[in-house]
């Protein structure tokens, strides 16, 4: 079985958008990009059905079936398995606590709703944590610059970074305070029930 780690993004995308359902791989493209999911990974035909193949080679989703509409080719449905279902909320846990690969961050952030309420808030701390020792060594840099008598100039890229940290840190408080006082909705037993209907998503089909 392929191990979490190895899991490339697209790999965690496909596996959450099958733990919402079943569906086949032209569902599969047109239902992450119409969720606009390009804005976090490449959406190109051939990696996700090259990703498609993998996944299942390595036993971590399966045939479902294969269905026709019309004249159309066959399409194979695919379901995810056990072992998928583990793949995925171990990379997410893995990626959620970094502040060193935000392009990961971004897909885990989006995923985050597979895991638990209580265990996102617990990384999130330990992600909190590494945050707060880099705005103190950005701050601490800036300090000891202006000590120098640093001229501005060289400052900027320094000064952007320690504005976007204190900005990650702001909002990132705003996300735990949400999740600890239940204000925000999480995982699928809080989504109403119409809207699980509009997004076909259901009890049955997301453990």
């Amino acid at each position: 079985m392929l191990q979490a780690s190895r899991l490339t993004p697209v790999a965690v995308m496909i596996l959450a958008t099958l733990r919402e359902a079943d569906m086949h791989t032209y569902e599969l493209v047109r239902l992450l990009k119409e969720r606009r999911d390009d804005r976090l990974i490449p959406l190109q035909k051939g990696t996700i059905y090259h990703t498609v193949a993998r996944l299942e080679r390595d036993g971590l989703l399966a045939e479902a079936g294969v269905d026709r509409d019309g004249n159309r080719p066959e399409r194979t449905t695919y379901t995810i398995l056990n072992a998928g279902h583990r793949a995925l909320e171990e990379w997410v846990r893995a990626e959620l606590p970094r502040i060193d690969r935000p392009s990961e961050f971004r897909v885990a952030l989006s995923e985050a709703h597979n895991l638990e309420r209580a265990e996102v808030i617990d990384l999130l701390d330990q992600r909190r944590a590494k945050l707060v020792a880099s705005v103190e060594d950005h701050h601490d840099g800036l300090t000891a610059a202006a000590e120098r008598e640093t001229p501005e100039q060289f400052l900027v890229e320094l000064r952007r970074q320690s504005a976007l940290l204190d900005a990650e840190l702001a909002w990132q408080d705003s996300l735990h305070a949400r999740l600890a006082d239940h204000s925000l909705a999480w995982g699928i037993a809080e989504i109403p029930e119409h809207i699980k209907k509009k997004h076909r998503v259901s009890k049955e089909t997301t453990p």
